[in-house]
């Protein structure tokens, strides 16, 4: 991720006017500037004339973070190396924010479930001896999951 916003600049200058592509990476610059816990809940769903309009999930979310509209503009333009935005509509919208958090969910677990296949992957020969496929596949994932739990909880105690 770090190489793409590096690249950011870069792309918008050979992109020229091209607004789908000035729209992309604004939406790319928005994940770095708004951070883990303000992403989850302010989604950009559209670039209008340099104003980014971004879907929240009710009027106090409107509120909080139009407070800090000026700074967002700041960071993004920065990222991306130009003023591309220049004003920031928080729109109330409930349905857009649970859209993307259920969609955001939705690739969380494939990103799990791969993760957690490739973690058993030891066990593959073992679990070979399972006839069902399906319940093979479950038992492959239980230990995957498991393994992580595991090194996670050792990395804490350190």
């Amino acid at each position: 991720m770090d190489e793409l916003i590096r690249a950011l600049p870069l792309l918008l200058r050979a992109a020229g006017d091209n607004e789908e592509v000035a729209e992309a990476a604004v939406f790319v610059a928005w994940r770095r500037v708004a951070g883990e816990g303000l992403r989850y809940h302010a989604i950009p769903f559209r670039l209008y004339r340099r104003t980014l309009i971004v879907a929240v999930p009710d009027a106090t979310w409107q509120r909080q973070i139009e407070k800090i509209s000026g700074q967002l503009i700041f960071r993004l333009n920065s990222l991306l190396g130009q003023p591309i935005v220049t004003y920031i509509e928080f729109r109330v919208d409930p349905q857009t924010v649970q859209r993307e958090r259920a969609r955001r969910q939705r690739i969380s677990y494939f990103v799990d479930e791969e993760q957690a296949l490739r973690r058993a992957e030891g066990l593959r020969v073992a679990a070979g001896k399972i006839r069902d496929e399906a319940l093979r596949r479950r038992f492959l994932l239980a230990a995957g999951s498991c393994l992580d739990r595991i090194e996670r909880s050792e990395k804490i105690d350190e």
